[in-house]
C-alpha cells in the first residue's frame, strides 16, 4: 500500500531539545513532499505558532493544531473548530486557581497568561509567540478557548493535575500529558477532540485510507494520533505508552529520528514509482 500522507507531532519529535528543525529533517520533509507525499504537523501548539514551523518547511496543508480541536489550512481556511465551552472552562480555572496551579488559556488563537512569571516567558520564547497577561481576569475570561494549558514542574505535579481533573470532570475534557524539555505539560481540550481524530477527519476528505498514513510521535497526546495511522511510529524517546502503540521506534528527536524513518520508506519505494512499500512491523530504524 502506497505512503500518501505522514503526520509529524512538533515538540519531543520534529523538534530537537533545542527546539530546532535539523537540516537534514528538514530536506528529509521536502523530499517527501515533492514526491507527493502530503506531510503535515500534528501538535498541541496554537495554530499561529504551528504554521511559522509549516511555513519553514514549505508545507501547504491543513494543520492539525490545539490537539485537533483546530485543524487549519497554511492559508487560513478553517475545516474543524471545537472549543471547551465557556462554563465548563471557568470551572478548570477555579480548580487551578484554587489548588496554586498554573494555568494559560488559548482564545481566538491568542495566549493569555496570569502574568509574565518565568513558565509563561519559557513557553512564549518555545511557541515562538506573544504570552498576553490579564492578571486574575484570567480566570473569568469570557469566551471558548480552543484549548488550555497546565504547566507543572515534575511528572508528580502533572499526574496530580491530571487526577484532579478526571475526578472533578470525568469524561467531560480530554486530558492528556505531553512533555517539555524543562516542565510536564497537561493539555486540556473538549472531550471530543482528539488527534486522532482530526487525522482520520483529514485523509477522509484527501480520499486516503488508514494503510497508507504514517503518524509520528511521541506524548501521551500522540496515542491517538498513532492509533489512526496504518504505519504508526514512536520515538525513542517516546513515553512507554506512546511505544507500545508502535510498529515502529525510531531513534531520538536528537539524532533526526523523524529524517531517518521518512528516508527509509522513501528508500523502500519501487525505482520510478511515487509509491511506498510498507515497513515491517516493530522494526527499528537505523543509520545507513
Amino acid at each position: 500500500m502506497p505512503l500518501k500522507l505522514i503526520a509529524i507531532d512538533l515538540d519531543g519529535t520534529l523538534l530537537n531539545s533545542k527546539n530546532a528543525i535539523s537540516p537534514r529533517t528538514e530536506t528529509a520533509i521536502r523530499r517527501a513532499a515533492e514526491s507527493g507525499i502530503v506531510v503535515t504537523i500534528a501538535t498541541g501548539r496554537m495554530y499561529r505558532s504551528a504554521l511559522a514551523i509549516a511555513q519553514k518547511l514549505g508545507l501547504d496543508v491543513p494543520l492539525i493544531t490545539y490537539n485537533g480541536a483546530l485543524v487549519c489550512s497554511v492559508s487560513g481556511k478553517t475545516y474543524y473548530h471545537r472549543p471547551i465551552p465557556e462554563s465548563l472552562a471557568h470551572k478548570v480555572m477555579e480548580l487551578f486557581k484554587g489548588m496554586g496551579w498554573y494555568i494559560q488559556t488559548y482564545l481566538d488563537d491568542t495566549l493569555y497568561v496570569r502574568s509574565l512569571d518565568e513558565k509563561a516567558k519559557a513557553y512564549a520564547v518555545i511557541a515562538g509567540v506573544e504570552a498576553i497577561p490579564l492578571g486574575d481576569a484570567l480566570y473569568t475570561l469570557e469566551g471558548e478557548p480552543t484549548k488550555m494549558l497546565g504547566i507543572a514542574d515534575s511528572p508528580e505535579e502533572a499526574g496530580a493535575m491530571c487526577e484532579s481533573l478526571k475526578t472533578d470532570f470525568g469524561t467531560k475534557l480530554f486530558i492528556a500529558i505531553s512533555q517539555a524539555p524543562n516542565a510536564a505539560y497537561v493539555e486540556i481540550c473538549h472531550p471530543e477532540v482528539s488527534k486522532g481524530k482530526a487525522l482520520a477527519m483529514l485523509a477522509q476528505n484527501l480520499s486516503i485510507k488508514k494503510e497508507e498514513i504514517m503518524a509520528i510521535g511521541d506524548s501521551g497526546n500522540d496515542v491517538s494520533l498513532l492509533d489512526a495511522a496504518g504505519i504508526p511510529v514512536a520515538m525513542a524517546n517516546a513515553r512507554s505508552e506512546v511505544k507500545e502503540r508502535a510498529q515502529i521506534i525510531t531513534k531520538s528527536n536528537d539524532e533526526d529520528g523523524v529524517a531517518l524513518i521518512i528516508e527509509s520508506a522513501l528508500e523502500a519505494r519501487p525505482q520510478n514509482t511515487r509509491s511506498c512499500a510498507p515497513l515491517l512491523p516493530h522494526q527499528e530504524t537505523r543509520e545507513p
